[in-house]
């Protein structure tokens, strides 16, 4: 099969490579047709790394992806040849403690798609997963929507940690795909007024497509004294989708006394500070968010509905031969992209 793989910083090219087979008895052999490009393959595609996960070239990245089944092990009930599944990444031990607990997300042995040291990317032609990571998706839904379910899950679970009551005020700092889908999550269950910021203009005009009550560029504005202005008491929770030290800081100046911070964005560097006098004073609460935890049925349910539409974030295509283009315009943030789609294989 054909794979495309990452051999250096901001390099990539397409290799012949061993077609996976199946080898457990709930694997599933899936061609894949749409994958997404994440914040975190370019983390890896202009860094090399994220914190300690620290690529060894060639690394094969992606993990958003949409896929038809090509074959089934022999305890594989609920899934048949042809079927189209949106993927959660994410294989776990089900054994650990937290697996126990109820925590996939952070198994103490998880092997995630695309993650140096775990598992291969799914940047090519065909993938093997765990039956328990196949979610068919109806035929309603085209690749594209189906690619977008494992960011959207990730939007859903920061919203659902967010706990919040329908009269909440709420921020989100970064109109990227992962700040979009946490709007459109926080949409999908109460009519939050939400205020949002991001440095590209384009993406601002795609969170009000997708219901923001306010958009600010910090390149026109004092974002914190805008939004103070129209929530003089401040907000209840702010999600931090940018991964920069400015938002954080932006943040706490945002909340009310209370208040929660979401950290949903993957700084690029390993340590970041907070303003210690504004996080005791005001007793804000910090929650990290670890990808998603149980949400990708939950996505596909809210996509197949029309509760969620997240076609606005589909803003480019690319063929399986301009992966590495697709990986430039997205780390250098160009043409107004927020989701850039390669096509691997011709599917929906």
């Amino acid at each position: 099969m054909k794979a495309v793989f990452l051999t250096g910083l901001r390099q990539m090219e397409m290799r012949e490579a061993p077609a996976p087979r199946l080898s457990a008895p709930h694997d599933v052999l899936l061609r894949v047709d749409t994958l997404g490009v994440c914040g975190s393959d370019i983390h890896y595609y202009t860094q090399g790394r994220i914190g300690s996960a620290v690529v060894k070239f060639p690394q094969l990245l992606g993990h958003e992806l949409a896929g038809t089944v090509q074959a089934v092990g022999p305890q594989v009930k609920t899934l048949k040849p042809g079927q189209r599944v949106a993927i959660d990444p994410l294989i776990a031990c089900n054994e650990c403690d937290q697996c126990r607990a109820g925590r996939p997300h952070t198994c103490r042995h998880q092997q995630f798609l695309g993650n140096p040291g775990q598992l291969p990317g799914a940047l090519a032609e065909f993938l093997v997963m765990p039956d328990a990571c196949c979610s068919p998706v109806p035929d309603a839904l085209s690749d594209d929507d189906a690619a977008v379910v494992e960011p959207l899950s990730v939007g859903l679970y920061a919203a659902h940690l967010a706990q919040l009551p329908p009269t909440a005020r709420v921020a989100i700092l970064g109109s990227g795909p992962i700040g979009l889908c946490t709007l459109l999550s926080l949409h999908a269950h109460a009519p939050l007024p939400v205020y949002m910021t991001d440095l590209l203009d384009a993406r601002l005009a795609v969170a009000r497509t997708c219901g923001a009550a306010w958009t600010g560029n910090p390149r026109n504005e004092n974002i914190v004294a805008s939004i103070r202005a129209a929530e003089p008491l401040g907000v209840d929770a702010v999600f931090e989708c940018a991964g920069e030290q400015e938002t954080l800081d932006q943040g706490l100046e945002l909340l009310k006394p209370g208040g929660t911070l979401l950290i949903v964005g993957i700084p690029e560097v390993d340590r970041v500070s907070f303003d210690i006098n504004l996080l005791r004073r005001n007793e804000l609460r910090i929650v990290n968010v670890r990808r998603q935890n149980h949400c990708v049925e939950p996505a596909i349910e809210l996509i197949t509905s029309g509760r969620i539409n997240v076609r606005p974030l589909v803003t480019h295509h690319f063929s399986f031969a301009e992966t590495r283009q697709a990986f430039e315009l997205v780390s250098n943030k160009q043409d107004g992209v927020v989701k850039a789609i390669i096509r691997v294989s011709s599917g929906k």
